[in-house]
């Protein structure tokens, strides 16, 4: 496969235009079509169900894992790890059914000596071009990307760079990007391979290596339009931070944020203004300038760390690490309303049809609207006694995973919440 006519072919067939087949009801990667999780435009979704009503469909999932379900065509793709047999795996699971059609290991052994309690060896979401998909792992001290076709048959596995923490031994959590036709993945950590790295679809080549910070943080970049281009903007180790897509040029920094973050940067384009949240050790929300002098607008002491936040208009919400639920406006970081839900949360908020979706780590999901004018809740909903990942909204269902413990074992099920 490596003789120059046949690499030619290949690199033709994942040219850029491959990255924008998903079709409006697809969701092909970490946050969706679009980066900002919104669900696409006239979509619609449930607002009750529970264990025994409102599922078209439940799957038992093998193993444990937090990425959140990742949805092509007739398939959905999502990945776990056997910690006692030291596998991970990526899973396709059938679309209309939930019928698990196949697990292709990608990784037996070499586990990360240690993860946070609130992490697992699964927790990145995997991308889909429409031609391949791309599953990272933290595995043998290094982040790791296997591309996989559209079946869940192993294409290639690259080590995209290291992951070596000495300080944190929390694990691994950024998601990988496509962005510019090309697979772009972030490690950061107090080593010297911390890095933001981009990988060739055809073949896993490195196109570009951008280093970051030798210090600890896991946040996946953003795809920012700015001034009709895309930018890879990214917060964590006390700076904020932009790339372009194509060669990975720093475009611009500056300093902000706090040593480690989680989250995904959100953005209103119309403000031009780009917010991230977190973190350890400080708590903070924060607003800058996409263009221009690229300074902080505002900022506040809200801390949304493993979660990221949501626009929607002209408004920013968020759901804090102590559950609260908040709405400021964009532009200025007035706060519009507060609101306590309860519990903690990792998972991040969706929006769909005018209306947020967020669940907390004990599995209760909170549906309200997204207005500024004051908290307006539409309802409650339980699904086991666990929740890390994020909803993915399409077919006017929720795809959600979730776990439970049954008499006393810890079980994780895949459901379409719908008709």
């Amino acid at each position: 496969m490596h003789r120059p006519r046949l690499l030619q072919t290949a690199l033709l067939l994942f040219a850029p235009m491959a990255f924008s087949t998903a079709r409006a009801q697809d969701w092909p990667q970490w946050r969706g079509p679009n980066g900002n999780n919104h669900a696409a435009p006239g979509a619609a979704a449930p607002t009750q169900w529970s264990e025994t009503s409102g599922l078209a469909w439940k799957t038992p999932i093998p193993g444990r894992g937090h990425s959140s379900p990742t949805l092509f065509g007739d398939r959905i793709y999502l990945t776990t790890c056997d910690e006692d047999a030291e596998t991970q795996s990526l899973l396709v699971i059938d679309r209309a059914t939930g019928r698990l059609l196949k697990q292709t290991t990608a990784h037996v052994g070499k586990l990360l000596p240690k993860v946070h309690p609130n992490n697992t060896h699964a927790s990145p979401t995997v991308a889909c071009d429409g031609r391949q998909v791309y599953a990272l792992f933290g595995n043998d001290l290094a982040a790791w990307v296997t591309a996989f076709d559209l079946e869940g048959n192993a294409v290639w596995q690259k080590r995209a760079t290291g992951f070596d923490p000495r300080r944190y031994e929390f694990g691994f959590g950024s998601s990988p990007v496509l962005a510019g036709g090309l697979v772009v993945v972030t490690s950061e950590y107090d080593g010297p391979e911390s890095a933001v790295v981009a990988l060739n679809p055809a073949d896993g080549s490195q196109a570009w290596l951008s280093p970051r910070t030798q210090s600890l943080s896991y946040s996946s970049v953003a795809r920012v339009p700015v001034g009709g281009q895309t930018q890879l903007i990214m917060s964590g180790n006390r700076r904020i931070a932009a790339y372009d897509p194509a060669s990975g040029r720093e475009l611009w920094g500056v300093a902000g944020s706090t040593f480690a973050t989680c989250g995904t940067m959100v953005w209103d384009e119309a403000q031009g203004l780009a917010f991230a949240s977190g973190g350890y050790p400080d708590s903070f929300t924060l607003a800058v300038r996409t263009g221009g002098d690229h300074a902080i607008v505002w900022q506040n002491n809200v801390k949304c760390y493993e979660q990221s936040l949501l626009v929607a208009g002209d408004y920013l919400y968020g759901v804090s690490d102590r559950g609260v639920a908040y709405c400021w406006r964009s532009a200025d970081g007035q706060e519009m309303w507060k609101e306590r839900l309860g519990g903690a949360f990792s998972a991040s908020p969706v929006l769909v049809d005018g209306k947020l979706y967020v669940t907390n780590e004990s599995g209760t999901t909170f549906v309200y609207a997204a207005t500024p004018d004051g908290y307006q809740p539409i309802a409650e909903n339980q699904l086991g006694d666990e929740g890390f990942a994020t909803f993915t909204p399409c077919d006017g269902r929720l795809y959600h995973r979730y776990a439970k413990r049954e008499g006393g074992q810890r079980q994780e099920y895949l459901v379409a919440i719908g008709n």
